[in-house]
């Protein structure tokens, strides 16, 4: 089990040895909060929609690409998304974004991980909430992040890579806003990077 990261935490992308990190993902995971109202009629059938997004900036904090469930890859093909998930089912991740960090174009400064509700559901509704950055090589987990702040919100911005002298870098920021998918959520976004 990797680090449990809290809001604001940095941590560098190495390896114990010192290397870089070269390929990673991002899983992310929810659950239906239980008790959803009368007759557990409130919880949207028993089902959250939660959608994990990536968004690529440059370094003037323009969009660059991104990766979600409308476009699964980016178009450089550095960055891409296992699919979506219509219901949080299952245990583990639900959703994984993937990252070839040695293949990230030179322009791209950061990369901010994003969760949303499709539906507009919020995340009262939602329970179990987390993310967890992987080595995809090894699959070592390297940082885990609960996500679970419930309240009358329906995105968050979960995480960003970002390189800094040099190297790839990971900082846990937890900000809620509002939004259904990228394009609602950018706006919240620019403030974190």
């Amino acid at each position: 089990m990797g680090i449990s990261l809290v809001k604001g935490q940095k941590i560098s992308l190495e390896k114990g040895d010192g290397s870089s990190l070269s390929k990673i993902y991002l899983g992310a995971g929810w659950d239906v909060a239980k008790g959803g109202g009368l007759f557990g009629r409130f919880t949207g059938g028993g089902s959250i929609d939660l959608d994990a997004s990536a968004i690529l900036f440059d370094e003037n904090k323009n969009v660059v690409d991104n990766v979600w469930f409308a476009q699964l890859k980016s178009r450089d093909g550095s960055v891409w998304h296992s699919g979506d998930n219509l219901t949080g089912e299952g245990d583990g991740d639900d959703e994984k974004i993937y990252v070839d960090l040695t293949r990230v174009p030179d322009n791209v400064k950061s990369i901010v991980f994003t969760i949303s509700s499709f539906r507009g559901q919020t995340f009262a509704k939602v329970e179990n909430a987390f993310c967890r950055l992987v080595d995809d090589q090894s699959n070592t987990e390297i940082a885990q992040y609960n996500l679970t702040a419930k309240g009358d919100f329906t995105a968050l911005i979960i995480a960003k890579v970002y390189r800094h002298n040099g190297a790839w870098k990971m900082s846990a920021l937890g900000e809620t806003c509002h939004g259904k998918t990228i394009k609602d959520i950018i706006p919240s976004v620019l403030p974190v990077l």
